[in-house]
């Protein structure tokens, strides 16, 4: 029998060993999952919406035990894994408020006897192939629209972050939905390729930009919704009316809350060379007030990374920098000891010939660039493949406006930072992605729309 073994990051000891699922049992979960979506899709509306609430109800009951689980598995500091739980609420407070009006049948034309609407159907069966950052929001932003518009879900969480999936995937079928509309696999990559091969309508993925390429070329033969959620190199730019102190503290908590494992995490700075010795100075003293230590303890703020072999890539990000100029501020090493600890690292001097600024870093890692003006900022903040987020720092909103409309980005920020809304849709531009979740356009992505014409014999 195949198993998953789970290790705890902070320390690498064996939380558990699960049995693992192989094509075979992907096969079977997948026809299981065609079969029970028509029934499920039949379901009043309502009771889909109620099993949702009854869904809700139950991580509120269960909330310090799924965080602990969280952190085991992930390393995300405690505090910080009751936060996502948290958040999650109002999440599905917003799926339930406006599934119904964002899938109502339209009347866009009527008249002479011709009428013409518009139907939201469910696709079908959806892949969800899930992250490990954020478990709970990044599953649920598809699972719950997904389920609620009436589709059945085949669930592949990340292998980081499987423990968190079966809670989803138990607390889903405890709240009424059928086991067969909602189905958690259990394995590495060799079980999301397996996943792939099923009859399935939609393809959504949440995680790397290497996986979602080779996911886009696995299917792209097959006439199916694909979805693409990826990764971002999200820059910032503060002007020389900005106050140093303030939008310091801001992009500190912004570059590494979560450990700097977040799709939107600040991971480069643009600063005017007006104040740009004051911001790093700043900058530099909040870091330096951020715990590393043990994730279960309430006043850690900088956990071990998820992934061991993440440790090398900032190794190597850190080395490249520092051979080509840039100066390290503090930090910059592996952590002693077992587990995966990367200290928090700030680094000036940096340009665009460096990785550090031009690749994904996910970790506890920043580089900050003086620039001379608001032209030099746009052009280094769009010299990049990636495209989700992007911010400004700035006391002049118009300024604002004027520099993030001709930033290339999903979504974008005035004097704040990584922050995602269930009321706003979140998407990326180039090798961020492509598709959507969240806001009411993420709840008919999981449709297509059918059109009726209707002409009355009278």
């Amino acid at each position: 029998m195949n198993t998953l073994k789970i290790r705890n990051p902070a320390s690498g000891e064996l939380v558990i060993a699960l049995p693992a699922d192989d094509a075979r049992s992907v096969a079977v979960k997948a026809m299981a999952a065609r079969a029970a979506q028509p029934a499920w899709a039949a379901w009043p509306l309502a009771d889909r919406l109620a099993c949702l609430r009854a869904f809700r109800a139950g991580v509120v009951a269960e909330l310090d035990t799924l965080a602990t689980i969280m952190t085991r598995e992930t390393g995300k500091p405690i505090r910080m894994a009751r936060n996502e739980l948290n958040g999650l609420l109002p999440r599905i407070d917003f799926f339930l408020a406006e599934c119904e009006r964002a899938i109502a049948p339209e009347t866009v034309y009527e008249e002479s006897g011709l009428r013409e609407q518009i139907e939201h159907v469910p696709l079908g069966v959806i892949a969800n192939i899930s992250a490990w950052n954020y478990p709970w929001f990044v599953g649920c932003n598809v699972i719950l629209p997904a389920l609620a518009t009436g589709n059945a879900v085949l669930y592949k969480p990340s292998e980081y972050a499987t423990l968190s999936g079966l809670e989803i995937a138990r607390l889903l079928h405890e709240a009424g939905v059928p086991r067969q509309a909602m189905c958690c696999l259990v394995g590495t990559g060799e079980v999301g390729t397996a996943l792939l091969a099923q009859d399935v309508d939609g393809v959504f993925f949440t995680g790397s930009h290497a996986t979602g390429q080779r996911i886009a070329e696995s299917v792209g033969k097959r006439f199916l919704k694909l979805q693409l959620e990826l990764g971002g190199k999200d820059p910032t730019y503060v002007c020389e009316d900005a106050d140093p102190q303030t939008a310091a503290e801001s992009l500190a908590d912004g570059a590494m809350y979560n450990t700097g494992q977040s799709c939107c995490s600040v991971e480069r700075i643009y600063v005017h060379e007006a104040i740009h010795d004051a911001f790093v100075e700043a900058f530099v003293r909040a870091v330096g007030a951020f715990r590393m230590g043990d994730p279960m303890s309430e006043d850690t703020y900088i956990g071990p990374l998820t992934r061991t072999p993440q440790l090398d890539v900032l190794a190597a990000q850190v080395a490249d920098a520092r051979q080509r100029g840039a100066k390290v501020l503090t930090g910059g090493r592996v952590g002693d000891g077992p587990g995966n600890w990367f200290e928090p690292t700030v680094l000036v001097g940096v340009d665009h010939t460096m990785e550090i600024m031009r690749e994904e870093s996910f970790g506890p890692v920043i580089g900050i660039q003086k620039v001379r003006d608001d032209a030099e900022a746009v052009r280094l903040m769009n010299d990049t493949r990636y495209g989700l987020t992007a911010g400004v720092y700035t006391r002049d909103e118009t300024r604002a406006r004027r520099i993030l409309s001709q930033v290339h980005a999903g979504s974008v920020y005035w004097n704040c930072c990584d922050r995602v809304s269930p009321r706003l849709p979140w998407s990326g531009v180039g090798d961020s992605g492509v598709g959507l979740t969240l806001s009411k356009y993420g709840i008919q992505t999981f449709t297509r729309p059918k059109a009726w014409h209707l002409r009355s014999a009278g």
